[in-house]
């Protein structure tokens, strides 16, 4: 295994990612868990239904779910919405057949980390588990800037609360700095680059600050930036 697969099955602390993967095919389930596997990743568990998917993650608690949207008794979407609703650490990449904008963003707004299709190359695949793993944001090219966009929409869509409404939260300017340019859609790796600190050291800025806003995910933190206007810096 290279150095790169080494830090990315091992993202967490040391210890290999505990990765759950759902579809409802068979063969292509199996060969997924085969290849995690193989790359240092810890499969945790499998499920091939909804309803399934729901009670072992519940069970196997695990950091990433590969995710298919088109699952028997009970869609991809909702099995993300309820999981990540119980557990918001967990990261979501949808492994998906489907690149149709509608997916793609009932996905994102079910609380999806990523989506990734189902003709990425392996390597693809590993790397985006990976990175999900870490809390980047992963997706096919050329989905990337309709989720973009989508989260200005969501944003547009709610009353902005003042900056500087009494009581609000106060980030320090390195946290302000950093969730600047995660609302621009940089990842976390670019941040760190463009910053001069560890990736690390972004992660926690990034959790610091959601616990500052008593958010959840990337999702809510980059709605809550672009309502007060921070990407337009």
């Amino acid at each position: 295994m290279s150095d790169e697969e080494e830090t990315t099955a091992g993202a967490a602390g040391g210890t290999a990612v505990r990765v759950m993967v759902v579809d409802d095919h068979p063969m292509w389930r199996d060969a997924v868990a085969r290849d995690l596997a193989a790359a240092g990743f810890e499969v945790v568990a499998t499920a091939g239904d909804g309803p399934q998917a729901v009670r072992r993650a519940l069970a196997a608690a695990p950091d990433v779910l590969v995710l298919d949207l088109n699952l028997p008794g009970k869609p991809g979407v909702q099995v993300c919405k309820e999981l990540v609703g119980a557990n918001p650490a967990l990261s979501v990449l949808v492994l998906s057949a489907s690149g149709e904008h509608a997916d793609v963003l009932e996905a994102v707004k079910s609380g999806a980390t990523g989506y990734l299709l189902k003709s990425a190359s392996t390597e693809e695949l590993l790397d985006a588990v990976g990175r999900t793993a870490v809390g980047d944001p992963v997706f096919t090219p050329g989905l990337a800037g309709l989720v973009l966009g989508e989260y200005r929409r969501l944003a547009s869509d709610s009353a902005p609360s003042a900056p500087d409404e009494p009581g609000a939260p106060r980030l320090t300017d390195r946290e302000t700095e950093v969730l600047r340019l995660v609302a621009k859609g940089l990842s976390y790796k670019q941040i760190a680059e463009r910053l001069v600190i560890s990736h690390r050291t972004v992660q926690n800025h990034v959790q610091n600050t959601l616990g500052k806003l008593q958010l959840h995910n990337r999702v809510e933190l980059v709605r809550y930036a672009i309502e007060r206007g921070l990407d337009d810096d």
